[in-house]
C-alpha cells in the first residue's frame, strides 16, 4: 500500500474511533498515527532532533521557489493598482458620472467601497481557504477583480461606479488574504521574509504602474475609463498562470496528500536527498497532526473562537493585527488614495505626475525592505526606522500651517505657497521612505505568526484589520481635512505612528530565521520578545548559515 493510501486508511480508522468514543490506548491518536509516521521517518528521536536543525533548510534556494512566489505576487499588483489608480480617477472624473461634478462625500464613498468589499472578500476567503485550498481563493479573486474593472470602466452613474468598486474590493480582499499565507507556507525558512516581500513589492509596483497610466491618460477625453479598465489586466494574467502553481505543501499534508506534498517539496528543495524530503514531510505531517489533535471535528466558528480564547493564539493575533492597524492608520493610504487631490490642493499643475514620485519612493524602499528584512530581522528594522514616520508627518503638519486653505472647499486662498508646498512634498517623500522600509511591508509578513490549525483564520483577521482600518482612513480623510484642518489631520496620523513605535518595542518579537513550528513556541511565552531573543541566540549559528546561503542564492539556485 502507498503512503497516501495508508494515510487515508489510518484516517478512516481514526474517525471511526472518535465516532464510537473509543481511543483504544486511553488517549486520542492522530490520523497520521504511529504506522504512518514510522513509514515516513522510522526514527522518532531523529524527528525531534531535526526539528531543531532542519538540514534541508540549508540547501540553496531553487529558482522554482522564486518563480512561484513571483507569480503569486501578481495578486499584490491588484491591490497596488487599485490603490494608486483611484487617486488619478478622482481628479479626472469631471462630469462623467450623473452629468455633474462628484462631491467630496461621494469621492470618499467611491474610494472606501473597495476597502469595504475587500474586508468582506477577506472573510469569505479565510472561511474557505482551509476547505478548498489556497489556489481556489486566488481564482475567485481574479474573476471578481476583472468583472469589477469592466463595470467601473462602463460606469455612467455614481451607483454603477460604486457597485464596480465593491466587486473589485471582493476580489482584492480575497487575493490579498490568501497570497501572503500561500507564500509563507511554500517558502524555505531562510527566505520567507523576502518571498513575502515580493508580494509587497508587487503592491508598490502596481501603484507605480497605476500612477504612470494615470499620468498617460490624464489629458485623454474620459481617460479615467481606460485607467480603471486596464486594472483587469493583472487579474487575467494571474488567472492564466495559476494552473501551473502547486498547492501549498502544508495544505496538502493537512488533507492527507502526503505523496503530493513530497513532490512539491522536491521542487522547492532542489537537490535534496530522499531522506531529507522524508524528514521534512514528517515534520510537516507531525505539525499538522498536532493541530488536528487539538481541532478534531471543529467547525469554522470553533476555530475562530480558538483563535481568540487560546492565549498564545490571541497574542499572535494581537501582535499581527496591531502592526497592520498601525501601518494602515499611519496615513499612508491617504497619500495613495488622495495624493493627486492633495497635491492639486497645494497647487501642483500635474498632481498625478507628482504622485508618481511618491509611488516610486514606495517601490524602491519596498525593495530595500525585502533585501534587508531577513538579515537584519523584522524587529530591529522596525525599531530603527518607524520613528521616521512620525517625524515626517509632524513636518508635513507644520508645513500645512503656512498654507492658507479654505476648509469648506479645500482650496488654497493664496498663490504664494510655493515653498510650503515643496516642503509638503519633501516630507511626504520622507514619510514614505521610512514607512515602506518598515511597517508598510513588514506588516504583511505576520501571517507566519499563526499555527497551522488557525493560520487561515488568523490571516483572514490580519487582512480584515488592514481593510477595516483602510475603510476608516479612506472614508474620513477629506472630512478630517475640513473638520480639524490639514494640520490637525496630519498631526493625528503622526501621533498614531509615535504610539505604534512604542508598542512595537514592547510587544513585537523577532521571528526572522525561525521555522513556522518554532514561531508557535514564541507566543506560548507571553508576547515572546525575550523568549524569541534567547531562542535565536541559541540557534544563532544555524540561522547565520541559512541567511548566508540565501544571500548567495537570492536569484537562482543550483
Amino acid at each position: 500500500m502507498g503512503t497516501e493510501g495508508l494515510v487515508e486508511k489510518t484516517a478512516s480508522v481514526h474517525h471511526e474511533e472518535h465516532r464510537r468514543g473509543s481511543t483504544g490506548t486511553g488517549r486520542r491518536r492522530s490520523s497520521f498515527d504511529q504506522a504512518n509516521l514510522n513509514m515516513i521517518l522510522p526514527d522518532k528521536t531523529h524527528l525531534a532532533e531535526d526539528s531543531t536543525h532542519d538540514s534541508i533548510e540549508d540547501l540553496p534556494v531553487s529558482w522554482f521557489v522564486w518563480l512561484v512566489a513571483f507569480t503569486a505576487s501578481v495578486a499584490g499588483s491588484l491591490f497596488g493598482y487599485d490603490t494608486g489608480i483611484i487617486s488619478a480617477v478622482l481628479v479626472y472624473l469631471n462630469n462623467d458620472l450623473d452629468g455633474r461634478p462628484v462631491s467630496s462625500s461621494e469621492k470618499e464613498l467611491i474610494t472606501s467601497l473597495c476597502s469595504g468589499g475587500a474586508f468582506i472578500g477577506a472573510i469569505i476567503a479565510g472561511l474557505t481557504a482551509d476547505q478548498y485550498g489556497r489556489k481556489v481563493a486566488v481564482y475567485v479573486g481574479c474573476a471578481l477583480f476583472t468583472i469589477g474593472a469592466i463595470l467601473q470602466a462602463a460606469s455612467y452613474t455614481i451607483a454603477q461606479m460604486a457597485v464596480g468598486r465593491l466587486i473589485v474590493g471582493f476580489g482584492v480582499g480575497s487575493a490579498a488574504m490568501v497570497v501572503p499565507l500561500y507564500i509563507a507556507e511554500i517558502a524555505p525558512t531562510k527566505v520567507r521574509g523576502r518571498l513575502i516581500g515580493l508580494n509587497n513589492m508587487s503592491i508598490t509596483g502596481g501603484q507605480v504602474i497605476s500612477y504612470g497610466i494615470g499620468a498617460a491618460f490624464a489629458h485623454v477625453p474620459h481617460g479615467w475609463r481606460y485607467m480603471v479598465g486596464l486594472g483587469g489586466v493583472p487579474s487575467i494574467i494571474l488567472g492564466c498562470l495559476m494552473p501551473f502553481m502547486p498547492e501549498s505543501p502544508r495544505q496538502l499534508a493537512w488533507h492527507g496528500k502526503v505523496e503530493e506534498c513530497a513532490d512539491v517539496l522536491r521542487k522547492i528543495y532542489k537537490g535534496a536527498s530522499e531522506e531529507q524530503i522524508r524528514n521534512k514531510v514528517a515534520l510537516i505531517v507531525h505539525a499538522c497532526e498536532q493541530s488536528k489533535e487539538l481541532n478534531y471535528s471543529q467547525t469554522r466558528w470553533s476555530k475562530i473562537k480558538q483563535l481568540h480564547t487560546v492565549p498564545s493564539n490571541l497574542r499572535a493575533l494581537v501582535c499581527a493585527c496591531g502592526l497592520m492597524v498601525i501601518s494602515q492608520m499611519s496615513g499612508f493610504n491617504v497619500l495613495m488614495y488622495y495624493s493627486s487631490t492633495l497635491f492639486d490642493i497645494v497647487g501642483f499643475s500635474n498632481p498625478v505626475a507628482v504622485g508618481l514620485v511618491v509611488a516610486g519612493t514606495n517601490f524602491i524602499m519596498a525593495w530595500v525592505n525585502m533585501m534587508c528584512v531577513d538579515r537584519l530581522g523584522r524587529r530591529r528594522l522596525l525599531l530603527s526606522t518607524a520613528w521616521g514616520m512620525s517625524a515626517g508627518l509632524i513636518a508635513v503638519a507644520v508645513a500645512f500651517s503656512f498654507i492658507p486653505i479654505d476648509t469648506k472647499t479645500l482650496e488654497v486662498t493664496s498663490d504664494n505657497v510655493r515653498t510650503p508646498a515643496i516642503a509638503v512634498l519633501v516630507f511626504i517623500i520622507w514619510f514614505v521612505f521610512f514607512y515602506s522600509v518598515s511597517v508598510g511591508n513588514t506588516a504583511w509578513m505576520s501571517t507566519d505568526f499563526f499555527p497551522m490549525e488557525v493560520r487561515a483564520m488568523g490571516t483572514m483577521w490580519l487582512t480584515c484589520s488592514c481593510w477595516g482600518s483602510n475603510i476608516i482612513v479612506s472614508s474620513t480623510f477629506l472630512s478630517m481635512m475640513k473638520g480639524i484642518t490639514p494640520v490637525g489631520a496630519f498631526g493625528f496620523y503622526a501621533a498614531i505612528c509615535g504610539i505604534g513605535w512604542i508598542l512595537i518595542y514592547f510587544f513585537y518579537p523577532e521571528v526572522s530565521g525561525l521555522t513556522l513550528e518554532e514561531i508557535k513556541e514564541v507566543f506560548e511565552h507571553g508576547f515572546g520578545v525575550r523568549y524569541a531573543r534567547n531562542l535565536r541566540k541559541e540557534r544563532r549559528d544555524v540561522i547565520k548559515e541559512r541567511l548566508a546561503n540565501s544571500e548567495r542564492q537570492i536569484v537562482v539556485g543550483h
